[in-house]
């Protein structure tokens, strides 16, 4: 690991001026959990000369827990245990409890679940130069590629690693910025295309920082996601759903997948197919949910998501319209 300055800034604004470009420093990296940043060091794919400490920066935003938004410095933990977020919009709550162990969840921030970074292995390994570094091929295409796309929406083929990030898409959700000309970004404006950007975790500058997310209720929501192991694991598939009923009948559904694809990918085809059935019709539902699998392109080894998928959108919409009897998910 490289040397590197520290600074823990009095506010944001002196954050993002540490980390705009032609700045003293030309690799200048945010921390806040840090929980990816200092494994990413050690492993020679990041080498930051100064590291900006956000935890110390005084200022409640950061920290807010409210029905329609979360500082960007909540941590997971805080937000799946939120017994008033989880009656007013439980998808949020069901996706942070879920993503990796609760030692992780006690410091990672909503923010950080945002902007990690791919957990594809060639990635992560120094013996591979990938696309997402210097190199001019995906290694997964012809090596190891079992938890990789289906949607193969650009040359990359990893998949979008955050739980939160399909979870706010559903939900039409926005994320506070400081640091540019921008105040807000909607998160299905967050990531690039993977067809035209595949090396960047999102479309923030570098000194662009997130301090919250906004987002409406959404009492009939609801995560699923199915794994290898009930215990820590990464999903092979997942199924994110936000649903409006007229009693028993879906009057608006709005659904997507998490990692199938570089980015979250809604499923406009089962949003449209769903609207107009009762919870009730099994053979209805499952139909629609079969829709989500529509302009799948899976590898040899990643075709088993094909037959998953389906599953955890029907069981996210079953849990959606049910929410005191809610699926929370688990192994497949």
């Amino acid at each position: 690991m490289n040397p590197f300055a520290y600074t823990s800034p009095k506010n944001t604004t002196e954050a993002s001026a540490l980390t705009a470009p032609n700045g003293d420093f030309a690799l200048p990296v945010l921390k806040s959990g840090g929980m990816d940043l200092l494994d990413r060091m050690k492993e020679g794919l990041e080498a930051p000369d100064l590291v900006v400490d956000l935890t110390r920066i005084d200022d409640p935003a950061l920290d807010a827990l409210d029905t329609n938004r979360v500082g960007g410095r909540v941590t997971l933990a805080m937000l799946a245990e939120s017994d008033e977020l989880r009656q007013s919009v439980p998808i949020l709550g069901a996706a942070a409890g879920s993503a990796a162990t609760p030692q992780v969840r006690n410091v990672a921030t909503v923010a950080g679940n945002l902007l990690q970074e791919t957990r594809c292995w060639y990635w992560r390994m120094s013996q591979f130069d990938c696309l997402r570094k210097t190199g001019d091929a995906c290694p997964a295409r012809e090596g190891d590629h079992r938890f990789h796309v289906i949607f193969q929406d650009g040359p990359c083929l990893m998949v979008h690693p955050s739980n939160l990030a399909p979870a706010m898409y559903v939900l039409d959700g926005e994320v506070d910025v400081v640091g540019g000309d921008r105040e807000r970004i909607s998160v299905r404006d967050l990531y690039p295309d993977p067809a035209a950007d595949w090396r960047s975790t999102s479309v923030l500058s570098p000194a662009e920082i997130i301090t919250g997310l906004r987002f409406k209720s959404a009492p009939n929501s609801a995560f699923i996601a199915l794994k290898q192991k009930q215990s820590f694991d990464w999903p092979m598939v997942s199924g994110y759903a936000v649903l409006e009923l007229d009693g028993d009948v879906i009057t608006s559904a709005r659904t997507c997948a998490g990692a199938v694809a570089p980015r979250p990918h809604p499923l406009p085809q089962v949003d449209a197919a769903l609207v107009g059935i009762s919870v009730d019709d099994d053979a209805r539902l499952r139909a629609a949910c079969e829709r989500s699998i529509e302009g799948a392109d899976p590898l040899p080894g990643s075709a088993y998501k094909t037959a998953l998928l389906p599953v955890a959108i029907r069981r996210a919409v079953t849990a959606a319209a049910n929410p005191t009897e809610r699926d929370r998910g688990g192994d497949a």
